[in-house]
């Protein structure tokens, strides 16, 4: 797949979704379901390795490892082989000092990969240590060089850039993606806190794809990182702009992983419950009595609430009639079994707003709702106030 198969793939994907969405990855498992998912490419990182070792993205950019030659290990062999129908660009260091640029690049498209990006770059660096770089030739300029390279190899090439300047830069050096690099990613536990807010970022992006569209209209405009790390912050930088596109890193595999590996760890220290074991043992050998069936329905809920859970499934563990089972939890419980699911669900719903910070989508998935609209439905006809508003009255009491 050479750079004119890819940008008429990206093409077609524009036209038909609207807006591009790029992955940069740190191992096979994260590139797989971004494609399954929709993703329009993959970029193979330095940065994105270290994330799977639980360190900050900005290791990438310390002498603690080989940039490329942690990029060429790992993709060659958890990207390329199972990455089919999107295409893969390799992170380039360009100035790295232990390889001649032209060789390398020709070596990376030996590999298989589809195109590069200039990635760890030099751009991040200002003050004066970024004057030292440049001063001592480990320059934006090289970065430019590899893309112009690249480019002429018939690569495919996604260009970061910090500023007016390096935009027309590799916009004359042949780039067919102009990703404006907002900073290091905000959000989770290990990101960074000194970025541009939103409205900044959207101000500094609009205005370096402004000068972009003076030389070129037809480039890909696409931005990364920085505070853009939800779909409605997505949404709030393609708003009134030309933006096609967003580029994500931790937001898809640091972000996301740390969320649902607290979540799923607690709900497994949740289940160490060994009364549940014997109360399991004596329903399934025939010798459970009405406590005992009433007191495992309750146990299964609290532990299956977040899943499809049907009154037929728990009477076929039980091995006893729907109506007997029915009529005993109204009786024993109060409600019926139906109405103790819902208020269940709901109350664990409200625990997570209270003390999480998730989208309330996610709250509705995690608590048995993969609609979220029937979700915000029963949730303000049961609690009298909808999901919304009881997350800002959350927010406005902090």
């Amino acid at each position: 797949m050479n750079k004119f198969d890819v940008a008429d793939l990206l093409k077609r994907r524009l036209k038909k979704d609207g807006k591009l969405v790029g992955v940069a990855a740190g191992n096979g498992m994260t590139a797989k379901y971004a494609e399954e998912g929709g993703a329009d490419f993959i970029l193979a990182l330095s940065s994105g390795r270290f994330r799977q070792m639980g360190v900050s993205s900005l290791t990438g950019f310390l002498p603690y490892a080989n940039s490329n030659e942690i990029v060429m290990e790992f993709a060659s062999k958890e990207l390329i082989p199972r990455i089919n129908d999107i295409p893969i660009c390799f992170g380039l260091c360009a100035t790295d000092p232990t390889i001649q640029l032209d060789n390398y690049i020709e070596f990376i498209k030996s590999r298989g990969f589809a195109g590069i990006n200039n990635f760890p770059s030099v751009g991040l660096f200002d003050g004066i240590f970024g004057e030292s770089l440049e001063e001592q030739g480990i320059s934006y300029a090289l970065e430019v060089e590899a893309i112009r390279i690249a480019s002429e190899k018939e690569l495919f090439t996604v260009a970061f850039v910090f500023n007016e300047e390096q935009a027309v830069s590799m916009i004359n050096a042949g780039a067919d993606v102009i990703c404006v690099h907002l900073g290091l990613t905000q959000g989770g536990t290990l990101g960074a806190k000194n970025i541009l807010s939103l409205q900044s970022a959207k101000k500094l992006a609009v205005k370096i794809f402004d000068r972009c569209d003076e030389l070129n209209t037809n480039i890909i405009k696409m931005v990364y990182g920085g505070p853009v790390n939800k779909p409605v912050d997505v949404q709030f930088m393609y708003d009134g702009t030309n933006i096609m596109g967003y580029i994500g890193g931790s937001v898809f595999e640091r972000i996301a992983t740390e969320q649902m590996l607290i979540e799923i760890t607690k709900s497994f220290k949740q289940t160490n419950d060994f009364h549940y074991d014997e109360l399991i043992r004596k329903v399934m050998n025939g010798i459970g009595n009405h406590e005992d069936y009433i007191d495992f329905i309750k146990k299964y809920i609290s532990l299956n609430y977040m899943n499809e859970i049907t009154l037929n499934e728990i009477v076929e563990i039980l091995n006893l009639s729907r109506s007997y089972v029915s009529t005993l939890f109204k009786k024993e419980v109060g409600i019926s079994f139906t109405q103790y699911l819902i208020e269940y669900r709901l109350n664990r719903a409200l625990e997570i707003i209270e003390l999480e910070n998730l989208p309330l989508n996610r709250v509705a998935e995690m608590t048995g709702y993969q609609d979220y609209s029937q979700f915000s439905k029963i949730f303000k006809k049961y609690k009298g106030i909808s999901p919304k508003e009881m997350l800002d009255k959350k927010r406005n009491d902090n």
